[in-house]
C-alpha cells in the first residue's frame, strides 16, 4: 500500500536548506576508500555543501548478519535540492560506485541514505525522512550526537544527545 506523501516545508528556488544528515556505509571491497568516494563525489555536486563529517566506525551488520563488517559515518550538509531530488543524486552515485541492489540489508559497496532533512517529515511511497530505522542502529544516533547533539528528531522531539544516551 502506498503511502501519502507529507512535507512540512516547500522549496523556494535558490534557498538552501540546512541540517541535512546523510549515512554512508560499505562492507565491500575497500570500503574507507568507497566512503570517501562517496564524500568526494557529493562534494562535486555544485548544489550540495557538506559542513561537517563524522568520525567513521566499523560497525557490525544489522540484518543479515552473514556479511562482512561496515564502515559507517554521517556527513552534514546543506541543499538547494528538495528531498526527492537528493536521494536520486544519492542514488546515482551509488550506481557510479558500484552499488548492486540483489537483496535487502546485503553486502554493498556503498549505501547512501537521507537521515535528516532539516526539520522536514517526509513519508511517500520513494522517501521516507526521518529514515525509519534511526532508532534500530545505535551508531546513527551515536555519530548524530558527536556531530549534532542538539538537534531535534522532528518526529520524537528529543535532541540527538537524549536519543542516544536513551539509547
Amino acid at each position: 500500500m502506498g503511502r501519502a506523501g507529507n512535507a512540512t516545508r516547500t522549496r523556494k528556488k535558490g534557498v538552501a536548506f540546512e541540517n541535512i544528515f546523510i549515512s554512508l556505509g560499505s562492507n565491500l571491497g575497500n570500503k574507507i576508500r568507497f566512503i570517501e568516494s562517496a564524500i568526494s563525489a557529493i562534494r562535486d555536486e555544485k548544489v550540495i555543501s557538506v559542513k561537517r563529517i563524522s568520525s567513521i566506525i566499523e560497525t557490525k551488520p544489522i540484518g543479515n548478519i552473514h556479511q562482512p563488517d561496515f564502515l559507517n559515518c554521517i556527513i552534514q550538509c546543506d541543499s538547494e535540492l528538495s528531498p526527492l531530488e537528493l536521494m536520486q543524486k544519492l542514488l546515482n552515485i551509488e550506481k557510479n560506485l558500484g552499488r548492486k541492489r540483489r537483496e535487502k540489508w546485503g553486502p554493498r559497496t556503498i549505501d547512501c541514505d537521507i537521515l535528516f532533512f532539516n526539520n522536514e517529515i517526509t513519508d511517500t511511497d520513494e522517501l521516507t525522512i526521518p529514515h525509519h530505522e534511526i532508532m534500530n542502529r545505535p551508531f546513527i544516533l551515536q555519530l548524530m550526537n558527536e556531530l549534532a547533539p542538539k538537534f531535534i528528531h522532528p518526529t520524537l522531539n528529543k535532541s540527538m544527545e537524549q536519543l542516544y544516551e536513551f539509547n
